[in-house]
């Protein structure tokens, strides 16, 4: 996996967020297990994310080992009982007792709002967002893949039980974490110009 090499500072950034690649849980290596301590650093430097009112309001439930089971146990019997029996899909219960087991490490991401409500939800949603950003681009750099997964069954009340969550607390989804298989090709990606997003105003 080639990596961005430069010494100028700017550009150093612009290529490692440039660099930055969802990398699913099929493409990662579950028997190369990932230190505690590289993990925490990366947790630490999404701690640094912007927050309205220094609420902090990210939370992070951290999944290794046989845990990863439970997890995977937990996200089926969610779907299960929240899911009518006319949308009931196979394919994707089995995606979620499988795809926990493919990663070493998978991350809940939670959003614990500030219980005074001074600032509202939207932005401490977007507080945790630009965390998890922190997260995947410190990923990236350490060489590790990383993916945000989002099913629908985490936006249950009963997700929230499960994951043992406060009233003012909910889950934004799963980022799973790993080292990429040996033989895998870092993905290319491409963004549209920027002039069709971007309007001057002088």
């Amino acid at each position: 996996m080639s990596t961005p090499l430069n010494s100028d500072p700017l550009q150093q950034a612009t290529d490692w967020i440039r660099h930055r690649r969802t990398i699913k849980p099929a493409d990662m290596d579950p028997s190369q297990q990932i230190d505690r301590a590289l993990v925490n650093q990366l947790l630490e430097n999404a701690c640094w994310a912007p927050t309205h009112g220094m609420t902090e309001p990210w939370k992070f439930l951290v999944y290794s080992g046989n845990a990863r089971q439970r997890l995977a146990d937990s996200l089926q019997d969610l779907y299960t009982v929240t899911t009518p029996a006319d949308s009931f899909r196979p394919d994707k219960f089995t995606k979620l007792g499988t795809q926990p087991l493919l990663a070493p490490v998978v991350i809940a991401i939670c959003m614990a709002r500030d219980i005074t409500g001074k600032i509202a939800e939207i932005e401490e949603i977007e507080a945790v967002a630009c965390a998890v950003q922190n997260l995947h681009l410190s990923a990236s750099v350490a060489g590790l893949g990383g993916f945000w997964s989002t099913p629908p069954v985490l936006e249950t009340e009963a997700a929230n039980h499960a994951l043992h969550l406060e009233a003012n607390e909910r889950c934004l989804g799963l980022f799973y974490l790993g080292w990429p298989k040996p033989d895998l090709t870092w993905p290319q990606s491409r963004r549209s110009p920027l002039e069709s997003k971007v309007t001057w105003i002088d």
